[in-house]
C-alpha cells in the first residue's frame, strides 16, 4: 500500500468513487468540483493505493487555532467498504500522523458522525481520543431572533 497526495485533476477522478461513498450526496462531477474549490482555499486530498485500486481517501487542511495552535484537520476520512479491515485505514493514519509532525503542528484532528460506531473503534484503537462534542446550526434562515 501507498500514500500519495491527489493533486490533478485525473487523481480527483480516480479516488471519488471511494469519496462518493462516504459522500453519495454528490455526482462525481460535482464532487470534484467542490473539491477543486475547496483545493484553492487549502484543502488536499490523499489516497492509499495498491496496484490500480484506490483503498482509501483523506481531505484536510492545515490551520492555527488558539486551542490547537498549528494542527492538521481531516475533514473527510473514507476507505473503501470493500477494503475496510485490510489496512488501508491505519496505512492512511500512519501516514497522517507522520505528515502532521513532518509539517510542524502539533495536534491532529477529526470528527466523525455519531452514528460510525465502526470508525470510533478504529480511532480509539489508532490512538485517538473523544475531547469535545460538535455542535452545529443548520437552520440560520429559521432564527430570526
Amino acid at each position: 500500500m501507498h500514500v500519495s497526495l491527489a493533486t490533478t485533476d485525473p487523481d480527483l477522478q480516480k479516488i471519488s468513487p471511494v469519496l462518493l461513498q462516504l459522500r453519495p450526496q454528490y455526482t462525481e462531477a460535482s464532487l470534484v468540483a467542490r473539491i477543486k474549490l475547496q483545493q484553492q482555499s487549502g484543502f488536499q486530498i490523499a489516497y492509499v493505493s495498491e496496484d490500480s485500486d484506490f483503498l482509501c481517501v483523506a481531505r484536510f487542511l492545515i490551520g492555527h487555532k488558539l486551542a490547537w495552535q498549528k494542527y492538521l484537520y481531516v475533514d473527510d476520512l473514507v476507505t473503501a467498504e470493500s477494503r475496510r479491515s485490510t489496512g488501508a485505514g491505519k496505512c492512511m493514519l500512519d501516514w497522517l500522523k507522520q505528515h502532521t509532525r513532518e509539517l510542524g503542528c502539533q495536534q491532529l484532528h477529526l470528527d466523525s458522525g455519531v452514528q460510525r460506531f465502526g470508525a470510533h473503534k478504529f480511532y480509539l484503537r489508532e490512538g485517538f481520543s473523544i475531547n469535545s462534542h460538535h455542535f452545529v446550526f443548520t437552520n440560520l434562515d429559521a432564527d430570526q431572533s
